[in-house]
């Protein structure tokens, strides 16, 4: 079943609004940073395909991503970098990269619904959701957002690094990533705290 807005509309009747989903995606990959976005729906205009990223393809992906765009009353994108990543652990850059998103909306939200069991630093009340990119509607568009902007960031990559195949791994570690490690060593880019980097 896909994600529903009744969370949302639950709390819209009690006169809590404007209400954002945030989700991460990057938290795997030994390369790139991690992205996370924040999604201020308009109950009244729910953009159409909108499901938990990880159940769309590239193109369904990039259809949604366009229905929220147009649809969307606020959207915040964020990062948090591989030295970010490195320099503490995944879970925290993740933490960071939303905390960074929800700060990014050009409305403040009344209460933030996160995918996850964590909730990043807010400066209103939020609900961690688990599964919650399969479950609501706002988070999942907030998943779709981040996915396509980091794909689109990996591709920027894979331009500047043709090696590693970053175009179509966006930076997991697949075979030919693997491969092109092992020939020609990280790039700036890469995790150096994850395995199999650590240590290297």
């Amino acid at each position: 079943m896909p994600p529903h807005f009744r969370t949302e509309r639950r709390f819209l009747r009690d006169g809590c609004w404007p209400i954002a989903g945030v989700d991460e995606v990057g938290r795997g990959p030994l390369a790139g940073p991690v992205a996370a976005a924040a999604v201020i729906l308009d109950p009244e205009r729910l953009p159409k395909g909108v499901d938990d990223s990880k159940a769309l393809s590239a193109k369904a992906r990039e259809d949604a991503f366009e229905q929220i765009a147009a649809r969307a009353l606020a959207i915040g994108v964020a990062f948090a970098s591989v030295s970010e990543i490195d320099g503490s652990d995944i879970r925290k850059a993740c933490l960071l990269a939303m905390e960074r998103a929800v700060a990014a909306l050009s409305t403040p939200p009344r209460l933030v619904l996160v995918d996850g069991r964590d909730l990043p630093a807010l400066a209103c009340p939020g609900e961690a959701i688990v599964k919650g990119d399969a479950l609501s509607l706002s988070i999942a568009a907030a998943s779709v957002v981040a996915k396509v902007m980091r794909d689109r960031q990996m591709r920027r990559l894979a331009a500047l690094y043709p090696h590693y195949g970053f175009e179509t791994n966006a930076g997991y570690g697949t075979k030919q990533h693997l491969e092109a490690l092992a020939k020609h060593g990280p790039t700036p880019f890469h995790r150096m705290s994850f395995a199999p980097l650590r240590g290297g």
